[in-house]
């Protein structure tokens, strides 16, 4: 049974702390529970994603978005009957409580399953020069610049096998021979690891076209090879599946405060003052799911950027936006790079 009492909040919890609650708790869930534990609600990494989704104030309390009528089992429920609700209710948690609806624990299908394995490939983009990171690129390739004790690349690469996958393909361009020399075929991690070289720099998307025909009619999960993040993978991709989608792009949340008095006027005359106002936007974060189809349109053979590429695709409706709450850091320059050395053994202990 999962640690619970480290993954409950009250009802006035606010969304800004309950998110704190569920990246620490390692569970997917908050429950929520009253002065005596008896349980109001619950809370996932899901309903946090739609309230950003919707631009919900983040100080707002959890009773605003939680489930208020969660599915349970009674304490004593066997693990067998426990495991068959889940499969017909499709879930992944269920809390146990006693019969006057008092929290007694919370089973996990992790838990009651073996870890799940993903076929899936993984598509790593380490190809770039890390201009931005001069001098410490000048010798090394930014993939493989040290964040502690490891390599970004490798660190990505752990993150992704504790979620289940083992099918990596690595694209490669500045200082390949390294990246190649220091991975292998990825038998020292018990992974598959296969390599895709660029000739000349093809891009964020241009790269996918030279991945092999024979690749599994699977979502593709891509992704920039200088990003450090908490995300749950296998999350990631049950979120694509569920949502029908062509192409996912994992986004953030960014704030822009404009330092200068706005001014709204009719003609010459002023309307509004809006003091230093903060606009909020979503970007991209550089993390993607593909469909295979979708993959198969790049040729490989020209410099293609994954934002025109699935610019391509909005028409049809068929990309969605995944918005990231967890822990994410994109090394694009030494202020980030340093950043990363400082937090890592707090965010990756």
């Amino acid at each position: 049974m999962a640690n619970w009492k480290k993954i409950l909040i009250n009802s006035t919890t606010s969304l800004e702390d309950s998110i704190k609650v569920l990246h620490d708790g390692g569970c997917r869930i908050a429950l929520v529970v009253n002065e005596r534990n008896k349980l109001l609600g619950t809370l996932t990494d899901g309903d946090i994603r739609r309230a950003v989704i919707n631009q919900l104030d983040m100080k707002s309390h959890v009773t605003l978005i939680m489930n208020n009528d969660p599915i349970t089992a009674t304490n004593g429920t066997t693990n067998k009957e426990i495991l068959s609700l889940m499969s017909e209710k499709s879930l992944i948690h269920m809390p146990i409580i006693d019969k006057d609806g008092i929290l007694c624990g919370l089973e996990t299908l992790q838990h009651l399953t073996d870890n799940p394995i993903y076929d899936n490939p993984v598509f790593l983009m380490a190809g770039g020069f890390g201009t931005r990171l001069h001098p410490l690129t000048k010798d090394t390739p930014k993939p493989l610049l040290k964040v502690g004790e490891k390599p970004i690349l490798e660190m990505i690469i752990e993150q992704f096998i504790s979620h289940g996958f083992y099918n990596f393909y690595i694209s490669t361009h500045f200082k390949s021979e390294q990246i190649r020399d220091y991975f292998k075929d990825g038998k020292l991690y018990n992974i598959d690891v296969k390599y895709v070289h660029e000739e000349v720099p093809l891009g964020t998307a241009g790269s996918l076209g030279l991945l092999p025909d024979n690749l599994p009619d699977l979502p593709i999960i891509v992704m920039n090879a200088d990003i450090l993040t908490k995300i749950n993978f296998g999350n990631l991709l049950n979120f694509h599946q569920e949502h029908d989608s062509e192409a996912t792009m994992c986004v953030r949340e960014y704030d822009f405060q404009v330092p200068y008095g706005v001014i709204e006027t009719d003609h010459y005359r002023i309307k509004k003052i809006d003091e230093k106002p903060v606009h909020n936007f979503f970007v991209n974060a550089g993390i993607y799911v593909l469909n295979k189809s979708l993959v198969n349109k790049v040729d490989g053979k020209s410099h293609l950027d994954m934002t025109n590429f699935l610019e391509k695709e909005l028409n049809d409706g068929g990309v969605n936006a995944f918005p990231v709450h967890e822990y994410w850091l994109d090394i694009g320059q030494i202020e980030e790079y340093e950043k990363a050395n400082r937090e890592f053994s707090i965010v990756f202990d």
